[in-house]
């Protein structure tokens, strides 16, 4: 039984997958109709399905300047709300992360990856009654790739010439093969929308299990189950609340205190504290998610390559994930893919804690005076504690940092992506081109670093295109070395992502592909009254 189908197989047993959904899907996956059926019936037997009750969540991570135009989702809280409400045409596996059917049932590559033909499921009906349609399919990746739109996917559909309708199937034709396209439109915001909300961006209609009822940005979302949903092995709760809750203490109270199931972002420094809570339960996955100081590349003082390496020696590593992670994650390289991505280039030298090597670079680089880092609570989980670690490693090698503490509300529109230096998190992407083409691609919106060269540029595409899986690995190689020694940023660690549950929580999926089960955990969870 190959990863999926275990993955199916535990759909079932958490109550929620026919056996015609299962049967189809395993044999897709290439399980013989015998095997299916008994693994179908074993599963069954084993299950305890619950369907009901009201769901809270307590998630950090929204601010009153929240969109609920799935191009601007930027927040953890509005990462959440979608995956509520919306679907994407592809999704990807939680155990291997590949591609898996969701509005798309199925495609097919042309043999040079340079056209993709994906047959549109049938009978799935919007929330406002409509049937979804190849038209609304178009429309919606249209607008996401109209730089108007101000889309955080803009990035990876920038590579799409054509987008057509062959019948009732949907035709992309890319600028250049790329094999990994279907993984590419897992991106989150990539929401199917009625006539690609072009209408009403902000409408939160969609095809997902729930149907939002209210939502006020950065304090709460309420959400009601969608009767017509076209799956059966989601949604299980009749009823949805997300409250926004940025402050780490008040979430941890209100989950030891039963006021929510379920809380995001738990300080590795409070997980031993809540073990010892009996109605608790510690969710920690690991993942491609990283924690990140990243410095803007054309802005002065971090123009200078060598203050860039400067300050990259002076980050302590190992005493950030011991510290600050509590070793619930693993060293960063100064390069945003770790080993849990395809092709992962290996080989690549750890970059050690140096204040000797610090110093050289800082003193090469000619600066002087200090360095401001600003930072936030809402940064990531002990950003702020991380930010003075980071200032004490830094005085051994002579380098002055200040930290400056920004409020989290409007961190996300204030801070990141506008101010040259300062704290963020990144939770990773399917694909290594996907995380690539979003944050380091030159035209990238949210290239965050502001890391633009034109010879990366290349290497990105051409390795895009590449169906040579040797050659593809070499490329990407070269890449992750140009970031880790040219570009802005200082990748200390990877993080786990460490969430917590009342024990009425059941069904939770490790999803490697980004925290909170993906985005998913409202719609994958049930709850054992």
């Amino acid at each position: 039984m190959n990863d999926y189908t275990k993955y199916l197989a535990g759909r079932v047993t958490a109550g929620g997958l026919s056996r015609r959904e299962f049967m189809g899907r395993a044999m897709a996956a290439g399980v013989t109709l015998a095997l299916a059926d008994k693994l179908f019936t074993e599963s069954a037997m084993a299950a305890e399905p619950k369907r009901g009750g009201h769901l809270k969540l307590g998630l950090e991570g929204g601010a009153a300047t929240d969109s609920k135009d799935p191009a601007k989702f930027l927040s953890q809280v509005m990462f959440c709300i979608g995956r509520c409400w919306g679907d994407m045409l592809v999704e990807s596996h939680p155990l291997t992360g590949a591609a898996v059917p969701a509005l798309a049932e199925s495609w097919e590559p042309s043999k040079d990856a340079a056209t993709w033909t994906f047959k549109i499921r049938k009978g799935v009906k919007f929330h406002n009654g409509k049937e979804l349609t190849i038209d609304d399919v178009i429309a919606t990746l249209k607008r996401h790739t109209d730089a108007k739109s101000e889309s955080g996917a803009l990035g990876v559909m920038k590579s799409i010439k054509e987008i057509k309708a062959d019948g009732d199937n949907l035709v992309l034709t890319l600028t250049e093969g790329n094999a990994d396209m279907p993984l590419l439109l897992t991106d989150y915001h990539l929401v199917i929308q009625p006539n690609g909300g072009y209408d009403d961006p902000l409408a939160s209609i969609g095809t997902g299990p729930y149907k939002m009822v209210s939502f006020e940005p950065g304090v709460r979302a309420t959400f009601e189950r969608n009767k017509d949903d076209w799956r059966t092995d989601r949604g299980f709760v009749d009823s949805v609340e997300i409250i926004t809750m940025n402050d780490a203490t008040a979430r941890i109270a209100a989950l030891s205190s039963g006021q929510v199931h379920y809380i995001n972002r738990v300080d590795p420094k409070t997980v031993d504290l809540l073990k010892r809570a009996p109605t608790v339960d510690i969710l920690a996955t690991a993942g491609r998610g990283h924690y990140v100081f990243i410095m803007h590349c054309n802005t002065a003082p971090f123009d200078n390559n060598d203050l860039r390496l400067a300050l990259k020696y002076a980050m302590d590593r190992e005493t950030m994930v011991k510290k600050i992670l509590g070793g619930y994650g693993k060293l960063g390289n100064d390069f945003p893919i770790n080993n849990t991505y395809a092709l992962f280039p290996e080989g690549i030298e750890q970059r050690a804690y140096d204040p000797d090597k610090a110093a050289f670079h800082y003193k090469k680089s000619g600066h002087s005076g200090s360095v401001l880092l600003r930072t936030s609570e809402v940064a990531f989980p002990g950003a702020v504690d991380a930010a003075v670690l980071y200032q004490e490693s830094c005085k051994k090698a002579g380098i002055n940092i200040e930290v400056k503490r920004e409020p989290g509300d409007g961190y996300w529109t204030n801070v990141w992506n506008v101010q040259p230096f300062s704290t963020s998190y990144w939770g990773g992407r399917p694909t290594q081109d996907q995380m690539y083409s979003t944050a380091y691609l030159s035209t990238a919106d949210w290239n965050d670093t502001r890391f633009k060269r034109p010879d990366f540029d290349k290497l990105l595409l051409e390795a895009r295109s590449e169906l040579d899986e040797a050659k593809r690995k070499e490329l990407y190689r070269a890449m992750a070395m140009m970031v880790r020694d040219e570009g802005g940023v200082i990748l200390p660690m990877f993080n786990d992502f460490v969430n917590a549950s009342t024990k009425q929580v059941k069904g939770y999926v490790h999803d490697i592909g980004n925290d909170m089960s993906n985005g998913y955990v409202a719609t994958r969870v049930w709850l054992d009254a």
